[in-house]
C-alpha cells in the first residue's frame, strides 16, 4: 500500500516554506550520495512563491541539475517559457537549468529531441514534484490525444510531446516512465476541493477518469501531498 503524508497549510508562506525545505533536503541527500542532483520542478503561478524560496536556500546549486516538469514550444526569452522561469531563478545561483522545449512546429519531433538530451544526464530523477491541474493532470500528463502513449509508453522514454484538449499550444513533457522510476515524487495541490478530487482520484486506484490518479497507482514511493490554501 502506498505511502501518503498530507500537508495541510494556513498560508502560501507557510507552504513556500515546508515545501521548499523538504525539497531542498531531498537535493542535499543527493548531493550526499553521489555529489550530483537531477530534480523536475513545475512552473506554475500558484508554485512560484515555493520555488522562490527554494531559490534562497543554501546549496551547492552548480552540482544540480533542474529540468521542468513540462514546456510550452516557444523560444527562451518566450515569457510563456517554463525554463526561462526557472532560469531566471537558479542559474544565478549556478544551477544548470535544462531546456526541454524547442521551438518546433511538429511537437512530436520537439518531444524526442527533448527525449535524446534528456539521456545525456544521470538518471533515475532524484525528485519529481507534480502540481495538480485544474482538469486533474499534472505536468503535461493531462487529457488529449497522446495521453495513453505519454502514460505508458516505453521505460526509456523520458519525454514526449503532446497535445492537451482545449489547449492550442502542444507542449513537451516529463513521461509517466520518468515520474514512476523517480526516487522521490512530492504532489502540490491548490485549496482543499482539489485536495478531495486527488485524494477520490487515488482511491479509484487508477481506474478514474483522472490523469493523476492513474499516474499515482503506478508509483512505488511514499509520496508526499502539499495543499496550498485555496478555494
Amino acid at each position: 500500500e502506498d505511502e501518503i503524508e498530507l500537508w495541510d497549510f494556513d498560508d502560501l508562506g507557510e507552504m513556500a516554506e515546508g515545501l521548499a525545505g523538504d525539497i531542498a533536503f531531498v537535493i542535499e541527500s543527493a548531493l550526499d550520495a553521489r555529489g550530483q542532483a537531477v530534480v523536475a520542478l513545475p512552473v506554475s503561478d500558484t508554485v512560484m512563491p515555493v520555488l522562490e524560496q527554494l531559490a534562497k536556500a543554501q546549496i551547492k546549486w552548480k552540482h544540480v541539475v533542474i529540468i521542468p516538469t513540462d514546456d510550452r514550444l516557444v523560444a527562451v526569452d518566450d515569457p510563456r517559457s517554463h525554463v526561462r522561469k526557472l532560469a531566471q531563478m537558479f542559474m544565478t545561483r549556478g544551477a544548470r537549468v535544462f531546456p526541454m522545449a524547442t521551438e518546433n512546429k511538429d511537437y512530436h519531433l520537439a518531444g524526442s529531441a527533448a527525449n535524446s538530451r534528456l539521456h545525456d544526464l544521470h538518471w533515475p530523477l532524484d525528485l519529481a514534484w507534480l502540481s495538480q491541474s485544474k482538469d486533474g493532470g499534472a505536468a503535461g500528463l493531462r487529457p488529449g490525444p497522446d495521453l495513453g502513449d505519454a502514460l505508458y509508453g516505453a521505460k526509456d522514454i523520458r519525454a514526449c510531446g503532446v497535445k492537451i484538449d482545449g489547449e492550442d499550444d502542444p507542449v513537451v513533457t516529463i513521461t509517466g516512465a520518468a515520474i514512476y522510476a523517480a526516487k522521490t515524487v512530492m504532489i502540490s495541490v491548490n485549496g482543499q476541493k482539489e485536495a478531495a478530487r486527488l485524494q477520490s482520484a487515488i482511491a479509484a486506484k487508477g481506474k478514474g477518469d483522472d490523469v493523476i490518479g492513474k499516474i499515482f497507482a503506478a508509483l512505488n514511493v511514499p509520496v508526499d501531498i502539499y495543499v496550498a490554501p485555496g478555494a
